[in-house]
């Protein structure tokens, strides 16, 4: 009997796992190891996957997966567990010399806290999200604690140090090749089982380790009893219990550290966990191997025994450093096939396996004799909200419900704070305007940096709203579910359900979602999820979706917002199922995904991510938006024209003679007043023909009118077309363009229009067309199309570049997402203006 024939609610013990490669690796270090009990939980809303319980955690595979877990009745099965105890090692090194700064690495499962912690300690703000992947990078901050300087790392969340994920071999070379003072092993509370399982590969590591024992109140809330000083005793690693999202017991933690640190732990002891008798005689012959004076390069700074078990357990990673480092690299490599022979030959099973079953072995030997489970189950909650959430009838309404609410929020309540900015940034331009001299000073800080960075950064209170949804979705743990429901529409376009979190990531920055792709199995599907998420449309082109939406499409502009999210999500969906089925042809990957549970995040936690995320983007605005908008400023104001501007004065005194004609010919007064007027109209009208004239013979005009006849076609005229240029180096840039670019029209009297009228009122200097309205609803679809699709960003490219492993990907982005965004608005607007 499989794990797939067991019903909902059913129980199982694991009796055997079969399958091969990452899958086979992976199950079995998440907890799915012979003689462990397994609950059958939920079907996603499309039967597939299946929500399963083992160690106290909730993780999803797809029936497929499930098929290869053999399991029986409890009563079948003969308990037998590798407990031996330890090997004590009285050789731990001491150090003589301690500097006053320590360098500490945080390592821990994924949703343990590391983040959090890393946080608190340090005061920063990196995302803190309660799904597998937000950290994808070694973050790094420094701060002071009783006269030492503490430099933290916080390292990817991983469940071990194989090198079977990115993350994974990310986290065990940071800790071989920067070798830091004290790693902090943040461990879950509530799932002390599986959390332990890294801290056995730290032990074999032989590092200086001390344990942050997170989440401790749900432990206490529970009615769990844990002698954690005991444990901490028992595997020579103290233990501090914490509570880290209220930033309880950092102060003993790091109190612990400068202890350990200067060597006056007492607790602290080098132990090795015993694997029994064959297989330590195995590790002992290679670890003498490894040992030789002449391998002193790699057992400088790798611990022998660690290599030797990564050699069992057919690391190829090792493998290959042994190859490299060690002068008897074919003898070790030669006793390691005989030794694994010798033990798969005695024990029936892979030398990985039964190295895991140990490790499961020890820990169990180990919580017997300090921890003690309460029946109290706290997961009931979770389990209740996955029953209306993951419905098979509602889960799908309500998602598609909560991305709306999302939408016509971030358009509806964000259209005020909107209009308070707008109307600041006016009076700002107003009041710079009118004290400072005629100038090129004046016309540069006016209409380049006030026109250009005050024209985006009245959308911030669009983004802050589009953050806090997103905060919401990550924090909950709600993120993980979407991913659960999805993952069988994910796999019929070949990718993974977990493709779908660095998806939605994407609405809020495609950068950072591009880097969680690396919790993603198998190079081909991380490459199509990387090559698809910029239609996910981030943050950076909302401002462009609110200017054009708000202006030509104001009677549903959360609807229509929607729809170009959708297109997105829905062109995502089509490219994937193209790449896959052409470039991208491989063998699919295991669904294997954790479910954490439902967690409330703080109000502070949330707002304080929000922020965070709203502070980037000002900083962009001081950044790259005040030079592209300068740069843009100045490329439309060179070079200036004498000829032109003799032109137009003699037109202004033409206009002036004939009204002071019409105002000698009639001397009532209210005439006077109507012609003085219209002739303030008229020579405004005629220096707004000045500025756009000198713009047109600037050197942007000059770029915009060369690539202008491709563009037409599309509806574009040549300073859309300048502002989908300038929007390469960000999406935000588009709207600066456009603002430092209508600069030219003047209002009656001296109010200066708002960049919404501008862009009505465009007309097109196009022979072909000129004088003809150049934004209409046809045209200004096709430009909201061709922002969604076309080169992401110049920050995208790279991240492309560097997490491909070359150019080769990040130019193939560059070019098929440009000319996809042609082609389809070309389509629009033909089709659209058959049509209308």
């Amino acid at each position: 009997m499989t794990l797939f024939d067991l019903q909902q609610g059913e129980r199982g013990i694991i009796s055997k796992v079969r399958g091969r490669g990452a899958f086979r690796k992976r199950i079995i270090e998440m907890g799915f190891v012979v003689g462990k009990e397994v609950i059958v939980g939920k079907k996603a809303p499309l039967k597939n996957p299946i929500e399963y319980t083992v160690m106290g955690y909730n993780v999803s595979l797809r029936n497929s997966e499930a098929k290869l877990i053999e399991v029986t009745s409890p009563e079948n099965i003969k308990e037998e567990k590798h407990y031996n105890g330890v090997i004590a090692d009285d050789t731990l090194k001491i150090s003589k010399y301690h500097k006053k700064e320590i360098n500490i690495a945080l390592i821990g499962n994924p949703n343990c806290g590391k983040t959090t912690l890393f946080n608190h300690a340090s005061h920063s703000h990196e995302k803190v999200g309660n799904y597998s992947g937000v950290t994808v990078d070694a973050k790094q901050a420094s701060f002071k604690h009783k006269g030492f300087k503490f430099n933290l790392v916080d390292l990817p969340g991983t469940y071990s140090i194989t090198s079977y994920s990115p993350e994974e071999l990310f986290v065990r070379n940071y800790l071989i090749d920067q070798v830091p003072d004290i790693v902090i092993n943040v461990i879950d509370s509530s799932n002390l089982e599986r959390n332990l399982y890294l801290t056995t590969q730290l032990i074999d590591l032989d590092i200086k380790v001390v344990t942050a024992l997170n989440m401790y109140d749900e432990l206490k809330k529970k009615g769990d009893k844990f002698n954690y000083g005991a444990l901490g005793k028992m595997i020579g690693i103290p233990i501090i219990p914490t509570v880290c999202s209220k930033g309880k017991g950092l102060k003993d933690l790091f109190d612990k550290i400068i202890e350990v640190y200067l060597d006056k732990e007492p607790s602290i002891r080098h132990i090795h966990i015993n694997y029994g008798t064959e297989i330590e005689k195995s590790i002992k012959r290679l670890q003498s191997l490894i040992s030789q004076e002449k391998n002193r390069i790699l057992t400088n700074v790798i611990a022998p025994r660690f290599t030797a078990i990564k050699l069992l357990e057919q690391d190829e990673e090792e493998k290959n450093r042994v190859n490299e480092l060690c002068y008897n690299a074919e003898e070790i490599l030669k006793a390691t096939k005989e030794e694994i022979i010798r033990i798969e030959d005695h024990y029936k099973d892979s030398t990985e396996t039964i190295i895991t079953d140990y490790k499961y072995g020890f820990i169990d030997g180990a919580l017997k004799e300090t921890y003690k489970e309460s029946k109290k189950d706290i997961r009931v909650r979770s389990r209740f909200i996955d029953n209306i959430l993951t419905n098979k009838i509602l889960s799908y309404p309500i998602f598609i419900f909560f991305m709306w609410v999302m939408f016509q929020t971030t358009y509806t309540v964000g259209a005020y704070p909107m209009e308070w900015l707008e109307l600041l940034v006016a009076n700002l331009g107003d009041f710079v305007s009118g004290i400072m001299p005629d100038s090129i000073l004046k016309d540069l800080i006016v209409d380049g940096v006030i026109g250009g960075v005050g024209g985006v950064i009245v959308f911030l209170p669009n983004i802050l709203i589009l953050f806090f949804f997103i905060s919401i979705m990550e924090d909950t743990g709600y993120m993980a579910r979407v991913a659960f429901i999805v993952d069988k529409i994910m796999h019929k376009i070949g990718l993974h359900g977990r493709s779908f979190i660095p998806m939605i990531m994407g609405f809020g920055c495609n950068v950072p979602a591009i880097m969680a792709t690396r919790t993603i199995g198998g190079r081909n599907d991380r490459l199509v999820t990387m090559l698809i998420n910029p239609f996910m449309s981030c943050s950076a082109r909302l401002p462009v979706y609110v200017l054009i939406i708000g202006t030509f499409f104001p009677e549903r502009p959360g609807l229509m917002l929607f729809t170009i999210y959708g297109i997105g999500i829905l062109l995502s969906i089509i490219i994937a199922i193209i790449f896959k089925k052409t470039l991208f042809k491989s063998k699919e990957m295991p669904f294997v995904m954790e479910l954490p549970p439902y967690r409330m995040p703080t109000t502070k936690a949330i707002f304080s991510h929000t922020w965070f995320k709203g502070s980037q983007y000002l900083k962009k605005m001081g950044g790259v938006i005040l030079v592209a908008s300068i740069i843009i400023w100045a490329l439309g104001y060179f070079p200036k024209s004498k000829e032109i501007d003799k032109q137009f004065e003699h037109k202004a005194q033409l206009v002036k003679q004939e009204y002071e004609a019409l105002a000698n010919i009639n001397s009532n007064r209210l005439a006077q007043d109507s012609i003085q007027t219209e002739k303030l109209i008229a020579l405004n009208q005629v220096e707004t023909n000045r500025l756009s004239a000198q713009q047109e013979n600037s050197f942007i005009g000059r770029i915009g009118h060369f690539i202008e006849p491709a563009m037409l076609p599309l509806g574009f005229d040549w300073k859309m077309s300048i502002s989908l240029l300038a929007g390469i180096a960000g999406k935000e840039v588009v709207v600066s363009t456009l603002g430092v670019l209508y600069h030219a029209e003047i209002d009656d009297e001296e109010n200066t229009k708002d960049l919404s009228s501008k862009l009505k009122e465009a007309t097109y200097s196009h022979p072909k067309r000129a004088g003809e309205k150049v934004f209409t609803r046809v045209s200004a679809f096709s430009f909201l199309v061709f922002i969604l699709i076309y080169f992401p960003c110049v920050a995208v490219i790279a991240a492309i570049k560097k997490e491909s492993g070359g150019w080769k990907w990040a130019l193939f982005m560059a070019v098929y997402t440009t000319t996809l965004a042609y082609v389809l608005a070309l389509t629009v607007y033909q089709i659209g203006n058959l049509i209308a």
